[in-house]
Parts: structure tokens; sequence; C-alpha cells
């Protein structure tokens, strides 16, 4: 097995070659003679062979920097060169894909006119969503607006309750206090209605003692 430290390097550039020249046969040769599907198809298999040649790039940048300094700058240039042509290729794929999509709507301008149509629709029916739930929020705001009107209404009944409890309780306590002032009175009248009758009961019982005793 060769362990040079290039080796690696030697056969991911290899390997980023090949993959390379596979892609440009798709992107500058039977591409362009392709129509429809089959041109489509070698476009995603293009795509799919760049993803391939970016992480054989990648793998090459891991190794050049094992490569001793000596060596290191024509590995350098290559690796360069490999970064040059595989940015070249993506950018020619992007464009093919721009160009076959343009060609499509051009070909097809009922396919074209049914998406317009379709975005139409589309549009309209988020504009009536749209309206649907402006008008449900609006709905919603009056029954939430109506409903602290209510609450407040019937805070406002509870505090004229509250008051009429208080002005209530006031008045029994009134009553109260007139009531046991009226007992402590009739109290005080029983008394002196007794003493006047023992007073009597005296004088009379006097008035008579002297008559059969006098």
């Amino acid at each position: 097995m060769d362990n040079s430290p290039t080796t690696l390097f030697d056969s991911y550039e290899q390997d980023f070659r090949q993959t390379i020249e596979s892609v440009r046969a798709k992107l500058d040769g039977d591409t362009r003679d392709e129509r429809g599907e089959q041109r489509k198809a070698a476009l995603r298999r293009a795509d799919m062979e760049l993803e391939e040649a970016d992480e054989m790039v990648s793998q090459m940048e891991i190794e050049i920097q094992g490569i001793p300094q000596s060596i290191k700058p024509q590995f350098q240039t290559r690796l360069r060169a490999a970064k040059t042509d595989l940015t070249r290729f993506k950018k020619l794929s992007k464009d093919l894909h721009s160009q076959f999509s343009r060609t499509e709507l051009l070909a097809s301008p009922g396919r074209v006119e049914s998406r317009l149509l379709a975005g139409t629709t589309t549009l309209e029916d988020g504009t009536r969503r749209l309206q649907e739930s402006h008008r449900v929020a609006l709905e919603t705001e009056d029954q939430g607006a109506e409903i602290l009107m209510n609450l407040r209404a019937q805070r406002e009944q509870i505090e004229n309750a509250r008051d009429t409890l208080h002005t209530a309780d006031t008045s029994i306590d009134r009553a109260a206090g007139t009531l046991k002032k009226m007992i402590r009175r009739m109290k005080q009248q029983r008394v002196v209605t007794v003493a006047i009758i023992i007073v009597l009961v005296l004088l009379i019982a006097i008035i008579i003692y002297e008559k059969l005793f006098g």
C-alpha cells in the first residue's frame, strides 16, 4: 500500500476529474439536445454529481494539510483549479436550469395560464379568509364590549345592593336601639308604678289604723 502523504489527495483529485468530466458531458453535450423530462432528469443527475464533486474538493482540502511544505504549493495550485472547475460547472448548471424553466414556460402557455389562474384563485381564497377573519374579529370585539358592559352593570347592581343592605343594617341598628330604650323606660315606669301602689297601700293602711285605734 502506498503510504505517500499525497496518495489520498491524488485519489480524490482523480475521482473529482472523472466526476467533472461526467458533469461536463451532461451539461455541455447531451443535455442541450434533450427535451422535456429527459433534459430535466439529466440536469438532476448533473446536480447530484456536482454535490459529489463538492465533497471530493472538501476531502482534498483536508488532505492537503498533511502534505509537506516543500511540495504543498503545487497541490494548492491543483486544488484551486479543482475549485475553479467546480464553481464554473455549478454556475453552468444553474444557468441551464433557468433556461430550461423559461423554455418550459414559453412552450406551454396554457400551463402558465393555469398557474396564473391557480395563483389568482389562491390569492382570492386568502383574501376571503382574511376578510372572514376580520369579520370574526369584529364580532368578537363587539361581544367582548357587550360582556364588559353587562359586567359593569352587574357590578353597579351589586354595589347598589350592598349600599341598600348597609342602609338596612343601619336602620335595624337604630330600631333595635330605640326598642331597647323603650323597654328600659317601661321597666322604669313599672318600678315607679309599683312604688306608687305600695305608698298608696301604706297610706290607706295608716288611715284605717288611725280610724280604728285612734
